[in-house]
């Protein structure tokens, strides 16, 4: 049976009205319309799928040959993220400031370390590969973010935001990309924000830093793929028949909303904070499930404000109005707090 032939008799099957509408030629050009809209998205999406892996598929998973760095593991999405990939029985070592208040899985080590301190880093680079051997996979979670608009803000909470949400970035690759190069094995997975995109007011140095950590990111790629003379040290899935002579060095960025941690706590605990909140679980799912399937790409969450990623490619006027919109919701909810803490002083 022909297309024709196939289209009539299905429509025969149908309502008069529907019959009617379908042949349309305003219905049938609206149809044909959402269609080639449909086939063009997911063709798109099918295409950057293929290119953040270049263009081939995955070897499987192997916990035992992989070592997972994290750092700020002790709370948070970093804890979190910890708690999930220690399940699957893969090594997992902590770096962070504060030691942990809780007791570390069997497979998860912790180390105390400055991570915007180049030397610090180095010291306890040396014990991690004498206990553990190089890490495989590395994953710039640690953050900080401080409230005040530029002219409230210190300069020294200014100075540490930067050095976290960015510097530390630049220190932990200079020192353990190396081995991935070397290896061709490995998966740099960087913590940015919906911030990368939308500058909002009393946020400005967090906003500033998580720009830079995307571009760090994008730049990242770059210099392995061009720079750095292992054309296999990139974002792709390994075909498996040929892991073992060219397994790759993958990359991630994932770039959360708002989540229920430690740092939003003074947003989250204001009844007029009208956000959308996550909670760590939804971050730390997405940063394992790249890990777990050795997948590279870009991550937005939630999903349903994606929208932000575009906001610079928008006419001024609408940029304006999103970014005015969000940064007037920041701005009621210090009004409000403002107001409860001057209540309390009466």
């Amino acid at each position: 049976m022909s297309l024709l032939e196939y289209t009539q008799t299905a429509l025969s099957v149908l309502p008069e009205p529907a019959q009617a509408l379908l042949r349309n030629p305003t219905a049938q050009k609206t149809i044909a319309g959402v269609g080639a809209f449909i086939l063009a998205r997911a063709a798109n999406q099918f295409l950057s799928r293929c290119a953040h892996q270049n263009w081939t598929i995955n070897a499987a998973w192997n916990p035992q040959a992989e070592l997972i760095l994290l750092t700020g593991g002790t709370s948070g999405i970093g804890k979190q993220v910890m708690e999930d990939l220690s399940k699957t029985g893969v090594r997992v070592v902590i770096l962070d400031i504060n030691e942990p208040n809780f007791t570390l899985p069997s497979n998860v080590s912790f180390y105390k370390a400055n991570i915007t301190n180049s030397e610090d880093i180095a010291a306890v680079a040396k014990t991690i590969r004498e206990n553990h051997g190089d890490p495989t996979v590395l994953v710039n979670n640690a953050g900080v973010g401080h409230d005040g608009s530029i002219l409230e803000e210190p300069e020294s909470k200014i100075r540490q935001t930067f050095e976290v949400n960015t510097i530390s970035h630049f220190l932990m690759v200079k020192e353990f990309l190396p081995a991935m190069v070397k290896a061709n094995h490995g998966h740099v997975i960087t913590v940015a924000s919906m911030a990368s995109f939308v500058a909002l007011g009393e946020m400005v140095d967090y906003c500033c830093s998580k720009v830079s950590a995307l571009a760090f990111h994008e730049g990242l790629r770059q210099e392995l793929k061009h720079w750095y003379n292992a054309p296999n040290v990139r974002t792709r899935y390994v075909p498996q028949t040929f892991a073992h002579k060219a397994p790759a060095n993958r990359y991630s960025v994932v770039h959360p909303l708002w989540v229920r941690t430690p740092m939003i706590t003074m947003l989250t605990d204001q009844g007029s904070f009208k956000q959308p909140v996550m909670t760590p679980q939804v971050v730390a799912d997405a940063i394992c499930k790249q890990i777990l399937t050795q997948s590279s790409g870009q991550i937005l969450l939630p999903k349903s404000q994606s929208i932000a990623s575009v906001v610079r490619a928008m006419p001024f006027w609408l940029q304006e109005a999103v970014r005015t919109h969000a940064s007037g919701d920041l701005r009621k909810m210090r009004v409000a707090q403002s107001a409860a803490e001057a209540a309390i002083k009466k």
